[in-house]
């Protein structure tokens, strides 16, 4: 039970967004779908709808290869700062994948053009320079559409990794997780050792990270709940890390004040990458808003629970906990004890699966007394 990897509950799929699917190029294709079925009942010519859909797609690479040109321009002015001293990165910067594909797509597109009207070279030449001159006014005037849409933004940033959320969940992964996660339980034995047995339960031997979708959060749990009071600290650990000597990583024990007013003990703590998402988006300098600290809070969580079940040497020794705030003061501590209900259950539920169905070489025999002092035949059909 302790490698079982952290299954999301109803309540953290439904604030974590799951990555982008297909929908939108299967959309894409049934618009075509559509128009071409239009187009057939409306008895349009075959020839002028293909005259028009090379021309169109020729207009398309041009304007790809110029967009690159004007690019190449400004390129050459940071050649040494930006690309290395490297022409031949300035050029893949400035026109791939231009480069690969729309040229290919232009020269096509020219052959298709002249093959199917049969255009002159003067007419194909003035077509070209007409076309060049409206892509280049577009430019010009920003009456093209050059920046991507917040939806396409986002999907670019998600697919490449480019999140500031990507970057702050491998930070604490790597810089903190995956020091002090599989040492854990050897310190909470060790605590235990000292604490006549405090924390009893093994299911629950595990980091509680709190995760607020508001990134609001407290450096005292006591003003955030007044049923979560601190305990004390497990042992803390030393490692040398980045020239700092015996660099000290400790977590602390706090007691959860249940409905029945009963104490739960829990090693608990916030994630400090979201305290830095609220720092950011307080800081004008940051540019960074209210709405895009929640989207980066919501795929921190999501990036982060991706890298911890991926790992095997922190597998059993997390408990996400994501939540939104709620009016509820006592909200918090109701919502850390759900979670510690939930792993008392999966424990007794391994310890019920654990037992074997009992046979009759598990059960105690039976001594069979006979009443007759002489001895009795073995078998039993009395031959």
């Amino acid at each position: 039970m302790s490698h079982e990897k952290e299954r999301p509950s109803v309540q953290t799929s439904l604030i974590i967004p799951k990555p982008r699917g297909g929908r939108a190029h299967y959309a894409t294709w049934g618009f075509i779908v559509l128009c071409v079925f239009a187009l057939y009942h409306m008895e349009q010519s075959w020839n002028h709808a293909a005259e028009n859909i090379t021309f169109y797609f020729m207009a398309l690479q041009i304007g790809a290869l110029l967009r690159g040109v004007c690019n190449f321009v400004e390129e050459i002015w940071h050649v040494q700062s930006r690309h290395r001293s490297s022409w031949w990165r300035v050029v893949v910067a400035c026109l791939s994948p231009s480069l690969r594909c729309h040229t290919l797509l232009l020269l096509v597109s020219v052959c298709a053009y002249m093959a199917l009207f049969g255009e002159t070279g003067l007419q194909l030449f003035l077509d070209l320079i007409l076309v060049c001159l409206c892509q280049l006014l577009s430019f010009a005037f920003g009456l093209q559409v050059r920046s991507p849409s917040a939806v396409e933004m986002s999907e670019i940033c998600e697919k490449n990794n480019r999140n500031v959320s990507h970057g702050l969940a491998w930070s604490y992964y790597v810089g903190y997780l995956k020091l002090i996660l599989p040492r854990l339980k050897d310190l909470i034995s060790e605590f235990n050792r000292a604490n006549n047995n405090l924390l009893k339960c093994k299911e629950t031997w595990k980091l509680h990270i709190l995760l607020p979708v508001s990134c609001e959060i407290y450096d005292d749990l006591q003003k955030a709940d007044s049923h979560i009071q601190y305990w004390k600290d497990l042992p803390a650990l030393q490692l040398d890390r980045a020239g700092t000597k015996w660099r000290s990583y400790k977590q602390s024990i706090y007691t959860i004040l249940g409905e029945d007013k009963k104490l739960n003990y829990c090693i608990v703590e916030y994630a400090p990458p979201l305290q830095s998402l609220y720092a950011m988006s307080q800081d004008e300098s940051a540019a960074f808003g209210r709405e895009d600290r929640l989207e980066q809070a919501q795929l921190f969580c999501r990036t982060l629970g991706e890298i911890l079940q991926r790992s095997k040497e922190c597998a059993g020794c997390y408990r996400l906990i994501v939540y939104e705030g709620e009016d509820d003061s006592h909200f918090l501590s109701k919502e850390i004890l759900k979670h510690i209900r939930q792993q008392h259950l999966e424990e007794y539920t391994m310890c019920e699966g654990n037992h074997e169905s009992t046979t009759f070489l598990s059960t105690e025999p039976n001594i069979l007394i006979s009443d007759s002092e002489l001895p009795g035949p073995l078998r039993s059909d009395g031959f």
